[in-house]
C-alpha cells in the first residue's frame, strides 16, 4: 500500500475531488443524506461565503498515489476569537475512508496549521461555525440526519479521540412524536397551565411570520437571535451577510405556519423557526457529482411538494430576549408549533441542536415530552 500524503486543495480538480469525496465514503451508507454539489461549491467559495470575509481557511487532501482516501478544513475563525477572547484554531470538512493513518495524517496537518497561525488549541468539528452544520455525531447512527444536521461514521469517533482530542462540549437533538399529542388532551398539563397564564394575562401575543415582509421579519430574528444567544457557549453573532444568505438560503422552504414571532406591546421579543426537513425527499432524490441536478431537482420537487413525503419537521431555531426568559414565551413557541404540525401532518419534531449546559431550553423541551436521542460533540485538544 502507497503511503499516507496530504496536499492543500489548490486548484478547481482538486476543489471538485475535496467537494465529491463524501459520496465515496458513504455509498453503502443507507442514512447518509447527499448534498447538492452545487451548494457545497458555493458553500466553500469566498465569492459567495460571507464567513470567508473574517476567516481564513485552508482545505486538505490526503492521498495514497493518485487516489484521495480523506479530506479535511482548518482554519482561523477571527470572530469567534475576538467575540470569546479566544486563540483557536478550527477544524471541519473531515471526512476520511476506514484508513486510520489518514485519518491521523490528516487531524496532524490540521494541528501543523494551527500551530504555524498562533493558535493554543484547536476544536471541531465545524463547517465553519455554529452558525452553520457542526459537532460529530456520537450517538444515534441509526437514523438519517434532519435538515442542516450533521452525519458522519461511528468510526470517526475514534480516530479523533485517539489523536488526543477531548469532549469541548456536547450539543442534544430531542424527539418527539407527535401521536403523543394529538388533539390537544395529551399536553403535558404543566405546559397547559404556563401557556393559559401566559394567554390570559395578555402581555405577550403571538403570531406567525409575514411572508409579503420578509426582509422586515429577518432583520427581528437577526436582532433577537443574536440578543439572545450571546451568551451561549461558542455562539458568534451572524454579520448582515452571513443573516441575508441564510435567509435566501431558507427561504424557499419555510412553512409560514411553522414560523412564529412573539411581541409586547407592539414590540417583538421572540421569535420560533422550524423547517420542514427537507432530507427526507433530497435522501429520496440522491444528488450525485455524477448526475445532472436538474433531474435531481425534479425528483425533490416531486418527493417534497406532489407527494409531500416528509414525515419530520426540525425546530431550527429559538430566541427570546433576556429580560423575557422564565416569562413561558418558549413553552408557548413549543405549543403552537406543535399545535400547528399536527393540523399539518408531520409524524415527528426534532428539537436541536440544544447546548448541554443550557437548563431553561432543556427544562422546556422535555417538559413537552421530548427526549434526547442523538448527540453532537464538539472536540478540543490543546497545543
Amino acid at each position: 500500500m502507497q503511503s499516507v500524503k496530504i496536499h492543500p486543495v489548490q486548484s478547481e480538480s482538486d476543489g471538485h475531488a475535496f467537494r465529491s469525496f463524501p459520496w465515496k465514503v458513504y455509498q453503502s451508507d443507507p442514512f447518509w443524506v447527499p448534498p447538492l454539489l452545487s451548494e457545497r461549491k458555493s458553500f466553500l467559495d469566498p465569492a459567495h461565503n460571507p464567513f470567508f470575509q473574517n476567516a481564513d481557511v485552508d482545505l486538505y487532501l490526503a492521498k495514497r498515489g493518485e487516489d484521495v482516501v480523506g479530506t479535511i478544513a482548518a482554519f482561523s475563525n477571527n470572530r469567534h476569537n475576538e467575540f470569546h477572547n479566544e486563540n483557536i484554531g478550527f477544524f471541519g470538512f473531515f471526512e476520511v475512508l476506514e484508513d486510520p493513518e489518514a485519518a491521523d495524517a490528516l487531524l496532524e496537518q490540521a494541528e501543523i496549521r494551527t500551530r504555524e497561525h498562533g493558535h493554543t488549541a484547536l476544536r471541531g468539528p465545524a463547517q465553519f461555525s455554529t452558525n452553520d452544520e457542526c459537532g460529530l455525531l456520537v450517538d444515534g447512527f441509526d437514523d438519517a440526519p434532519r435538515i442542516l444536521m450533521t452525519y458522519n461514521p461511528e468510526r470517526y469517533i475514534d480516530y479523533i479521540e485517539k489523536r488526543g482530542f477531548g469532549k469541548a462540549h456536547d450539543l442534544w437533538a430531542y424527539a418527539m412524536e407527535m401521536d403523543i399529542l394529538k388533539g390537544g388532551s395529551r399536553f403535558p398539563e404543566k405546559l397547559v397551565r404556563v401557556v393559559e397564564k401566559l394567554k390570559e394575562r395578555k402581555t405577550v401575543t403571538i403570531r406567525k411570520i409575514n411572508m409579503r415582509r420578509y426582509d422586515d421579519e429577518v432583520a427581528i430574528v437577526k436582532k433577537i437571535y443574536n440578543a439572545s444567544w450571546a451568551k451561549n457557549w461558542g455562539f458568534i453573532p451572524f454579520t448582515e451577510a452571513e443573516i441575508d444568505r441564510l435567509a435566501a438560503e431558507l427561504k424557499p422552504i419555510i412553512d409560514p405556519d411553522l414560523v412564529f414571532v412573539a411581541e409586547k406591546d407592539g414590540e417583538s421579543v421572540g421569535f420560533s423557526l422550524a423547517l420542514p426537513d427537507l432530507n427526507e425527499p433530497l435522501r429520496k432524490a440522491y444528488p450525485s457529482p455524477n448526475s445532472l441536478e436538474f433531474w435531481t431537482m425534479l425528483k425533490l420537487i416531486w418527493n417534497w411538494k406532489v407527494r409531500k413525503d416528509i414525515r419530520w419537521l426540525r425546530v431550527f431555531a429559538l430566541g427570546v430576549l433576556p429580560e423575557y426568559r422564565g416569562s413561558g414565551v418558549d413553552a408557548l413557541f413549543y405549543y403552537e408549533t406543535a399545535k400547528a404540525a399536527i393540523k399539518k401532518g408531520y409524524e415527528c419534531a426534532e428539537m436541536s441542536w440544544i447546548l448541554e449546559s443550557n437548563d431553561m431550553i432543556n427544562r422546556s423541551i422535555r417538559l413537552m415530552g421530548g427526549e434526547v436521542y442523538k448527540t453532537y460533540r464538539f472536540y478540543e485538544k490543546n497545543l
